[in-house]
């Protein structure tokens, strides 16, 4: 079993310092740009390489997400900032978008990318295309219960595994909640947290029933590391350096078999405790605030914290040998593994009183307390009656330390081949212009695919819809198939993606990742969902090579974005109906009045209702107003074809959406004019 990797954040260099000192074997960070924490204080160019050195002087990693999606404007600019990082020595780069990670391959050749939990992967397949495509590590969405996360550890893919901090109530990478509602959004790294804010089924506006308790699986983590986690992660780049020097220490103690203090985490910071999460599967008790006896209990225990990080952290044992020799000039030499340094001082005088020995060496090298080193074994070559005095023997120790130090740095930062690599846009494919845009209807019930496919280009229909009788009314041909947003079976999914092929349904709507996997797998034409968060052309042109036939744009762009994108592969846009906002795998009804007295709504602090679709295994919260473009098709240039989301629409109202009118009622135009 690989010794596991304690993974910690840091959002500013005292942080870092707390986060190095406490134990961390690597951090992660964020720079002032392209970071999913932008309201962190994050670093600077120079700081990023300064966080680097001191990183590598523990031996430890750093690690920079850089994990938003980002337009095609900011591609020059990005490049520019991710070989400045690789120059640095970041030993990694965290990423969500297709487009950046296409980038970073193409400006560094041989960077380490890890993909985000933004991207959403939660299952085998999933994992096992991101390396595949060259990812050295996934970070799997924090949803998973025990067994899918020992199913991703056994793919040949590095697994880092969320174990403590804040735990958002919707998958990441598939919350647009925030920027819908405040032109924030998560996926561009200004995620507004509205999921903090009261929200209630039956208006009780003192509820926060989407505010989930922070995550803790430390009570777990040898399980975990036996089950072959690599990396543990902490969440928390917005933390004080004491939340993270705790959360490093007992993660630490944790792992060492000892039992992790819970009660000092809670005071340090929570929200009415901890939860496990979703990995015992049970999902009960996870919904919590902030409240103010939390607050106070930190306040009470910051001074006890301080003593985790007020000292250096003896990160490595220097063995040291001596040459004191008449009429030569003094020798110290360090040796720290493979690396050896030396020191020369003045050529020593005879004693008048007491000549240097072992005792006084060991005395004066030994004070190694503002370094790294701890003291290992001391050899010395002396001749007797020589005298080094104690000061100039504390130089030499200043002296190789140093020099001890600088080789440490420098063997543990990569050397990267850096290109001069300078984004150009791929060519457009001509969008093929009729006298009506066409437009695919996702449906979510049968007799909605029965009335709109004689209507529409495609029906994107779930795939637990689909039966004979469906079969029966729709044209084959006609019908995309929408698996589960969230997989919690790959084998009963991929059996059913193989039964429906042999129906003669070829086509599959692809959410996630994980559904392109298993979607190349069965030999599906691919299409992708605006949940991939193509949001440049890049990534579409990367989609594109990937296999996908065409891929809606994500809802998060303006028009003239939309506009401006050069790919060949065709693209889409949502034209109506009641987007998605959230995909949670708890829910929110469920844990304030249970299922017997569903509302099938959330109640915002303003009043709007948004609906809530309930299926098995997750729930997704749709937008209170409906998206209506359906009257302004002529202004989405670029654009091949629209997608209308159905939801509680009566049959006459889909008949009148599908034939191009704009409904009755309140509409919202998204984002496409006032953008994010």
């Amino acid at each position: 079993m690989n010794k596991a990797e304690i993974l910690a954040p840091a959002g500013s260099m005292e942080t870092l310092q707390a986060a190095l000192r406490s134990g961390a074997d690597a951090v992660y960070i964020g720079g002032k740009r392209f970071s999913a924490r932008s309201s962190a204080a994050n670093f600077s160019a120079e700081e990023i390489a300064e966080a680097a050195r001191l990183c590598h002087k523990y031996g430890a990693k750093l690690d920079l997400a850089v994990n938003t999606i980002i337009s095609d404007e900011e591609a020059e600019e990005f490049c520019e900032y991710i070989k400045a990082a690789a120059k640095s020595g970041v030993d990694a780069f965290i990423v969500q978008d297709w487009g950046c990670a296409e980038l970073i391959r193409r400006c560094v050749p041989d960077a380490v990318l890890h993909g985000s939990t933004q991207m959403s992967v939660h299952t085998a397949e999933g994992a096992s295309l991101l390396r595949e495509l060259g990812y050295t590590r996934a970070v799997p969405a924090r949803e998973l219960d025990k067994a899918a996360i020992s199913r991703i550890c056994n793919v040949g893919i590095e697994t880092e595994i969320f174990v403590h901090g804040a735990l958002c109530m919707s998958v990441s990478g598939q919350c647009y909640m925030s920027a819908m509602i405040g032109s924030r959004s998560a996926n561009r790294g200004c995620c507004g947290q509205a999921c903090r804010l009261p929200f209630s089924a039956v208006g009780n506006k003192s509820k926060a029933v989407l505010s989930l308790k922070d995550l803790s699986l430390l009570p777990y983590a040898q399980e975990l590391a036996e089950m072959g986690v690599d990396s543990f992660k902490i969440e928390g780049r917005m933390k004080r350096p004491e939340y993270v020097a705790s959360a490093v220490h007992e993660l630490k103690a944790s792992l060492d078999g000892e039992a992790p203090d819970m009660k000092l985490l809670r005071g340090v910071f929570s929200r009415s405790g901890f939860t496990d999460g979703y990995y015992t599967a049970q999902r009960t008790d996870m919904f919590g605030v902030r409240e103010k006896d939390d607050v106070i209990s930190a306040h009470e225990l910051i001074p006890k914290i301080h003593e985790l990080y007020r000292f250096e952290r003896k990160a490595f044992t220097a063995d040291f040998h001596a040459v004191i020799k008449n009429n030569t000039p003094v020798c110290i030499t360090a040796n720290c593994g493979d690396i050896s340094v030396s020191a020369e001082g003045d050529i020593p005088q005879q004693a008048i009183k007491r000549p240097t020995d072992m005792d006084m060496l060991t005395k004066q090298l030994s004070k190694l307390g503002d370094t790294v080193f701890s003291f290992g074994r001391l050899t010395a070559d002396i001749d007797d009656g020589l005298i080094v005095p104690a000061g100039k023997l504390n130089e030499l120790r200043r002296e190789v330390a140093e020099k001890l130090t600088e080789r440490i740095i420098s063997a543990n930062t990569p050397a990267y081949t850096i290109t001069d690599y300078l984004p150009q846009k791929p060519e457009r494919s001509a969008v093929c212009m009729s006298e009506k845009l066409p437009v695919r209807a996702f449906c979510r019930t049968v007799k909605q695919a029965v009335i709109a496919a004689p209507l529409s280009e495609y029906v994107i229909i779930p795939e637990e819809l689909i039966n004979d009788e469906l079969l029966g009314a729709v044209d084959t041909g006609k019908i995309i198939v929408s698996p589960p947003r969230f997989i919690v079976n790959e084998e009963k999914l991929a059996n059913r993606l193989t039964e429906l092929k042999s129906k003669g349904l070829n086509r599959l709507y692809c959410h996630t990742p994980d559904h392109i996997a298993m979607g190349r797998k069965s030999g599906y034409k691919l299409h992708g969902s605006f949940t991939l968060n193509v949001f440049n052309s890049f990534s579409a042109e990367y989609l594109h090579g990937l296999g996908l036939e065409d891929c809606i744009f994500s809802v998060e762009a303006t028009l003239p974005q939309i506009a401006n994108v050069c790919t060949s592969l065709p693209i889409g846009a949502a034209v109506y109906g009641r987007l998605p906002l959230m995909l949670t795998r708890n829910c929110p009804i469920k844990n304030e009045v249970g299922c017997g007295k569903c509302t099938k709504k959330l109640i915002d602090r303003t009043g709007r209702e948004l609906t809530v679709a309930c299926s098995k295994d997750y729930v997704e919260i749709l937008n209170a107003d409906r998206l209506s473009m359906l009257d302004r098709t002529d202004e989405l240039n670029n654009i091949s074809f629209g997608v209308a989301y159905l939801s509680d629409e009566d049959d006459d109202m889909i008949r009148s959406v599908l034939t191009g009118r704009k409904p009755q009622g309140n509409i919202t135009r998204g984002l496409y004019y006032r953008g994010i």
